[in-house]
């Protein structure tokens, strides 16, 4: 007999498969050259980094040597550019700035000479225009006089005519004294005023020439003042005009700067170059140094010491062994019940003992024309490099798991006419008969629901049919499965 057990039902395909390394590596140079340095032999354990080989750098030193050169030359004439350019700026918006407000002030000097001219202009016509009008008054004033002197001849030789006759009839007798002296007195007094006008024609002609005189020099001073205003405004504008000429002149010199721009861009362009070159220099200088790529183990060599490397000629064989691959192949229903990531195991004939685990990395969606059968690989640990490639590997898959389900031995499991069934062992140790529906199953468990209780013996083998209440011999029931027969596979 045997317990029903609650446990997990496990289907698992196995496969033999082939173990390869993940990395195959062909070590080779990407230069010629001779090989100065290489120690290491088949079998010998590598590190990552670890130099394997070394090829004669003679010639690739003496390129770097010249392309720094280059790149240090093409730096200091960058630099002396630079220097220049920004000295040369510096001036340029100086000189610039300068002549603007050298422009500003002629400018301004042209406009003061202007209005000061204006300004001079105008007192001077103002300075004629008055001693115009003194002139003209002044010959008013001869005029005025002479009209005077004419006035005052008539009454001066109106009062000669009368003094003679009032004189000559006082001297005959008609006249009275008083009469002469009265005639004498208004003589007199014409006489007065004749010689007051001739004075006042005197005074008159005097302020005219006096008049004319000033009217002279005003415009002597007006004609002064036009000349001596015009030179100094044509002056203003000169200097304007050579100021802007200066200007015209820095505003040329600061279109030249795209020109120092342009050079230096060359110049950056040449250091760029340079340092390209230097870049492929040390590059080339590098790849004369051969490293491991990877931790793992030589396995063949090509060459020798001495021999001529030359580009895409493998030197050192190298593979990596930290972990490996074993390739299988799967039916499509197994294919189609693997997932990446899932776990895989693998034993060996040649180690005995141990098992080996591992997950599956790819599953080919595509078939094998000839076999109709897919391609599975999956990676396994070997961090201890036990496994080696090439060794043949039983490989475990499990294709299906149902966990936690009441199971009993495939043996308990019985089927006649009337359908499948188990022979349970109650507490009294007679047989029930107990119609049972199997579910999932692998090669020893099958599980049989809730017909069986988790705990319950089953009848496994027994020396004869048993009936339901049947007492039922534990000893006979309990035979072990080994001295059994092999189970049919369940037709369900």
């Amino acid at each position: 007999m045997a317990d029903a057990k609650v446990r997990d039902i496990v289907n698992t395909y196995e496969a033999t498969g082939t173990l390869e390394p993940p990395l195959d590596v062909k070590l080779a140079p990407k230069v010629t050259g001779r090989i100065v340095y290489l120690t290491v032999h088949e079998g010998d354990r590598i590190r990552k980094g670890q130099v394997l080989v070394r090829i004669d750098s003679d010639q690739i030193e003496a390129d770097v040597k010249q392309a720094q050169a280059n790149v240090t030359e093409s730096e200091f004439r960058l630099g002396q550019a630079q220097t220049t350019q920004n000295a040369n700026d510096v001036s340029v918006y100086s000189q610039l700035q300068q002549q603007q407000a050298a422009v500003a002030t002629a400018q301004a000097a042209y406009a003061q000479v202007k209005g000061t001219y204006d300004a001079q202009v105008a007192a001077a016509v103002a300075a004629v225009n008055d001693a115009q009008g003194r002139v003209d008054s002044a010959n008013g004033a001869i005029i005025n006089a002479q009209s005077a002197i004419n006035s005052t001849q008539a009454s001066l030789d109106d009062a000669v005519i009368k003094y003679n006759r009032t004189y000559d009839l006082y001297s005959q007798g008609f006249d009275f004294a008083q009469d002469v002296d009265d005639a004498k007195a208004a003589r007199k007094v014409s006489q007065a005023a004749f010689d007051g006008a001739k004075a006042l024609l005197k005074v008159a002609n005097a302020g005219r020439d006096s008049a004319v005189e000033q009217r002279k020099a005003a415009d002597d001073q007006l004609s002064i003042t036009r000349k001596t205003g015009a030179t100094a405004i044509e002056e203003a504008r000169q200097a304007v005009a050579q100021a802007n000429a200066a200007l015209k002149f820095a505003e040329a010199n600061l279109a030249q700067k795209p020109a120092y721009v342009q050079n230096l861009a060359a110049l950056r362009a040449t250091v760029a170059s340079n340092r390209g070159a230097l870049q492929d220099a040390q590059a080339r200088r590098a790849d004369t140094v051969l490293q491991a790529p990877m931790d793992g183990f030589v396995t063949a060599r090509y060459l020798d010491p001495g021999n001529t490397a030359t580009p895409g000629e493998p030197v050192l064989g190298l593979q990596f062994f930290r972990q490996i691959w074993v390739t299988i192949s799967v039916p499509p229903e197994v294919s189609a019940a693997l997932h990446i990531s899932q776990d895989a195991r693998a034993t060996f004939d040649t180690i005995p003992g141990r098992t080996f685990t591992g997950g599956i990395i790819q599953i080919n969606p595509s078939a094998d024309p000839q076999g109709r059968q897919f391609t599975v690989r999956a990676t396994l640990d070997n961090a201890d490099g036990t496994l080696k490639p090439g060794l043949f590997a039983h490989v475990f898959v499990d294709t299906a798991r149902t966990n936690q389900v009441v199971a009993v031995p495939r043996e308990a499991v019985k089927q006649d006419q009337q359908g499948t069934y188990v022979i349970v062992v109650g507490n009294d140790n007679k047989a029930q008969r107990r119609a049972v529906t199997p579910g999932a199953s692998d090669p020893t468990y099958v599980a049989v629901g809730d017909a069986v209780r988790a705990g319950e013996k089953v009848v496994v083998l027994s020396s004869a049919s048993l009936r339901d209440g049947q007492a039922v011999n534990p000893q006979e029931a309990a035979a072990p499965a080994a001295a059994a027969a092999p189970a049919a596979k369940p037709t369900w």
